[in-house]
């Protein structure tokens, strides 16, 4: 049993609490706010251990006590309190708590830091180090304290954390701690209701006990990551999501799971209904927050989830993590590399079900949020695999409307073709009424339609799926089977003389002539041979200021002899030699716009009132 203190008796405090103080006041915290966490942490403990007590215990003071912290500020007095009705402390508890280090991990965390290594001991809920970063905003700092053991005395520990503390006897106290911090003149802020309580609501708003702030509870929504699934009802999933991401409307697909290795990892993904990207706004931040046992670490880590699932809410929970002392800086990258790898893998996994079990639910996140897939299919190696097989895309063999996965694609391939075709255009009408699709269709080759900016970029990284090589359509180096011949086109002869004639009218703007195996409809169509490898490819690049791609282009230009246009150019190059070169160039000018590669049509408006002087 403690002696009761009948006088107030002063106490030094020990060297190394000296040097923490120093540390925590000027420079381990980033934010001065933290210290409402720090403290509201070290009640959320006090109270929980207490729970314990009362199971194992006959006896406890106070025992009608609600469980609960209770927060006044009076912007008058300047002042901020806190109070839990916890265990309480005996004066030698004080003593050893608040004026020495106790804990080898404490001092194992100033003897790190007095030699510069930033990497210190988990020290999370420890009451006695948390609790100095109140006199980051303090002139002083009460404890009024009752142990649980109730033949203890009430208590009062102050300091102004210059060097030493006393102790004297308080009389009345009720079983816990009263923290009464006397707040410096430029931390004033800390005693306005509204500040307090946007720093309770951003850290600690998933305490298990209620946090009462001037008479009202603070903390009304739970800790959803935590509680079995088959206790949870639909719309607490949605009350979470609302309050976590500040959306006014439902989530679109959720995934709340948990794992014990790697890592003891609990967590709670959602994702939105808009992709607020596609809308021109501005680029996602990260908003899966980060927590260690119920409490914030970090609500935007940048490294907890790969770039490419910025589009993600939530909430990962670990109670691996080792955190330095203030909470807020990851020590062990290595463990968050871990988290990242088990979180991604999960839910890739989750989309690949749902692509299976819900296909239709699937169509439509991918719709908003497959560019995000596709971002991670070009620059993901280590799930570049996975995320391939959650693409969707129109086809040439869809109905308007329904997507395919390159899986299926590959499942209706015939046996000699090796190659995945793709096609890039603004939307599957302007594809379907070019000239490039013509030659597939005619030999029942399907081809995926791409409308997005990206693909073509995603395409080129990709690759390859299921050892099946991803083609453009429209590039120069496709090769299509013979079809046969049709009635009623030119010749052998008259179609090597019109190629002869079109490469030396047309000289420079291109690289090459030649019959083509692939047109069917349409008279001409226009291949980009350079080194951009598709004209979609040379606009981006043209966009962004890359070598070369301003430059005149040149293209291969494939011919269909059986097409009206060609068999009546064949015949003008005998009877009229100046129409046939106004003919040929307007016959490449107009390739060029199927192709999207004519930057400027005022050469060939002129030239199209000459055609028509002449008509």
């Amino acid at each position: 049993m403690t002696m009761p203190t009948a006088t107030p008796q002063t106490f030094e405090f020990q060297a190394e609490i000296k040097q923490l103080l120093d540390i925590v006041i000027h420079s381990l915290y980033t934010e001065k706010e933290i210290f409402v966490r720090e403290l509201v942490s070290n009640a959320s403990d006090s109270l929980e251990k207490m729970r314990h007590l009362s199971v194992t215990e006959k006896s406890v003071f106070d025992d009608k006590l609600e469980l609960e912290i209770n927060i006044t500020t009076d912007d008058k007095a300047k002042t901020f309190t806190i109070q839990d009705f916890g265990i309480g402390m005996t004066q030698a508890e004080l003593v050893e708590n608040l004026g020495t280090i106790a804990h080898s991990g404490s001092k194992a965390f100033v003897k790190a830091l007095g030699e510069g290594d930033q990497k210190a001991a988990g020290l999370i809920g420890q009451f006695g180090v948390g609790f100095y970063s109140a006199f980051m905003v303090a002139k002083s700092v009460k404890v009024y304290t009752h142990s649980w053991r109730e033949s203890e005395p009430g208590l009062v520990w102050t300091s102004n954390g210059a060097g030493s503390f006393t102790i004297e006897d308080s009389p009345g106290e009720r079983r816990g701690c009263k923290i009464v911090v006397e707040l410096k003149d430029e931390c004033s802020e800390f005693s306005q209701d509204w500040r307090i309580r946007e720093i309770i609501e951003k850290y600690s708003a998933f305490v298990s006990f209620p946090i009462n702030l001037n008479g009202k509870r603070v903390n009304t929504v739970q800790a959803l990551w935590l509680r079995s699934k088959s206790e949870i009802k639909e719309e607490d999933y949605d009350e979470f999501y609302k309050f976590q991401s500040h959306d006014s409307e439902k989530p679109l697909l959720r995934l709340h799971f948990s794992a014990d290795a790697p890592l003891s990892i609990n967590a709670l993904l959602f994702v939105p209904r808009h992709n607020t990207e596609r809308l021109g706004l501005s680029r996602l931040e990260p908003s899966v927050a980060l927590y260690c046992r119920k409490v914030l670490i970090d609500s935007r880590p940048k490294d907890l989830l790969p770039e490419w699932l910025r589009f993600l809410k939530g909430v990962v929970d670990s109670e691996d993590l080792p955190l330095n002392i203030s909470r807020e800086t990851m020590q062990d990258r290595s463990l968050v590399e871990k988290l990242n790898r088990v979180i991604t893998k999960r839910f890739i996994k989750f989309l690949d079900e749902e692509s299976v079990n819900h296909p239709v639910e699937y169509l439509d996140f991918y719709r908003e949020f497959g560019v995000f897939l596709k971002e991670g299919a070009a620059l993901d190696f280590t799930h570049k695999d996975a995320l391939t097989k959650l693409l969707r895309f129109d086809s040439s063999l869809t109905e308007k409307g329904k997507s395919t996965s390159l899986a299926d694609y590959v499942s209706r391939m015939g046996a000699d073709q090796k190659e995945i075709y793709y096609l890039v255009g603004p939307n599957r009408e302007s594809i379907e009424a070019g000239p490039y699709l013509e030659g597939f269709k005619a030999r029942n080759l399907e081809v995926l339609f791409c409308y997005e900016t990206v693909d073509e970029y995603v395409m080129n990284n990709v690759r390859e799926f299921d050892g099946k090589k991803l083609t453009a359509a429209d590039h120069a180096d496709v090769k299509l089977s013979d079809q046969p011949k049709v009635e009623g086109g030119l010749g052998e002869a008259e179609t090597q003389a019109l190629v002869a004639a079109l490469k030396e009218t047309l000289g420079e703007r291109v690289s090459d002539v030649r019959a083509s195996t692939r047109l069917v409809d349409s008279p001409a169509l226009a291949l980009n041979s350079d080194k951009f490898g598709s004209p979609h490819m040379r606009r981006i690049m043209k966009a962004m200021n890359k070598d070369g791609a301003k430059e005149p282009v040149r293209v291969d230009l494939e011919i269909n002899p059986a097409h009206a246009v060609m068999k009546h150019l064949s015949s003008l190059l005998v009877s009229s030699p100046e129409k046939a070169r106004l003919v040929a160039e307007q016959v490449l000018d107009n390739a060029l716009i199927s192709a999207g590669l004519l930057d400027d049509a005022s050469a060939m408006v002129k030239r199209l009132y000459k055609i028509l002087e002449t008509a």
